[in-house]
């Protein structure tokens, strides 16, 4: 089994990756490989609505000038579980992250059944507000294509501003342990053989 994780922060090693290395510890620990996968730095651009993808229904987006999504695409196809993870801009997710959702999902919902039955998980960080704006923005992604949302035993969010805040976050990090944790039950539920 295997997850992988979408940091959608600019900044590539910052607080958002910090969360999902914490729940990355947990899964695995509980036998599943792991990936994380870096927007920071990357020129993505929104979708364009253009519908090409509803024509060749070939699990690409038709922008070819920015790759990077369509391998993205293939890398939550292969996956069993998803994570979203996004610092909250003005109430929101990053902008990298909402062009991943935007042309991802243009893409699932142009190939119907494309992302059915994987796990998802959403992560937001917060100074202080937004994040369950940019949580719930996440999560109707996993909505939208049949997928298993996992929760912690709080909302998925922790607090930080600077590189290192969410560690001093101790309720934020016990959240992502547990999420880890209930992560791997669920992968191990939905793949028993």
């Amino acid at each position: 089994m295997k997850v992988v994780a979408f940091n959608g922060s600019p900044r590539k090693d910052g607080n958002t990756t910090l969360l999902i290395k914490r729940v990355f510890q947990e899964l695995e620990a509980a036998g599943i490989q792991t990936e994380l996968i870096s927007l920071a730095g990357k020129k993505i651009r929104g979708c364009l609505a253009c519908f090409k993808c509803f024509e060749t229904r070939d699990r690409q987006c038709s922008i070819k000038k920015d790759d990077y999504i369509n391998e993205c695409i293939a890398k939550m196809v292969e996956a069993d579980g998803i994570i979203l993870a996004s610092p909250t801009y003005f109430a929101n997710v990053s902008a990298e992250m909402k062009a991943l959702i935007d042309r991802a999902g243009l893409v699932a919902f142009a190939n119907k059944g494309m992302l059915d039955h994987k796990v998802g998980a959403a992560i937001a960080v917060a100074q202080r507000t937004g994040a369950s704006q940019a949580f719930m923005a996440m999560n109707t992604f996993f909505c939208c294509f049949g997928m298993f949302i996992v929760g912690s035993d709080y909302p998925n969010m922790a607090l930080g501003l600077q590189k290192g805040d969410v560690e001093k976050d101790a309720m934020g990090m016990e959240t992502m342990r547990v999420l880890g944790q209930n992560m791997a039950f669920l992968l191990k539920k939905v793949n028993a053989k």
